[in-house]
């Protein structure tokens, strides 16, 4: 199953008792501030959930696997998830 934005927003409707448009906004500015915060290159630390950060790639050497034809990959950040122990533990069903 896909946990989606909508899903978010049915989900903090249902157990908050707030209207849609309130749960809307809560989801949507969570996600603003998240995306802010890993664009001025902090790191997003989520206590129980895990660590966000932003990680710089080198220029590289690739080929394309269509045509085999070799070219270079140009330097860039990427964004790294680290889950937290809790939750590691618990996707593997030990908590």
């Amino acid at each position: 199953m896909t946990l989606t934005k909508a899903d978010l927003v049915q989900k903090i409707y249902q157990t908050h008792n707030l209207t849609k448009a309130q749960a809307t906004s809560i989801v949507e500015t969570f996600l603003k501030i998240s995306k802010d915060c890993l664009a001025n290159g902090d790191d997003l630390l989520i206590s129980g959930f895990g660590k966000f950060n932003i990680k710089d790639k080198n220029a590289r050497r690739g080929r394309n696997p269509q045509t085999g034809k070799e070219l270079i990959l140009t330097a860039r950040k990427v964004v790294t998830f680290k889950p937290s122990g809790i939750l590691r533990d618990r996707v593997n069903g030990i908590l």
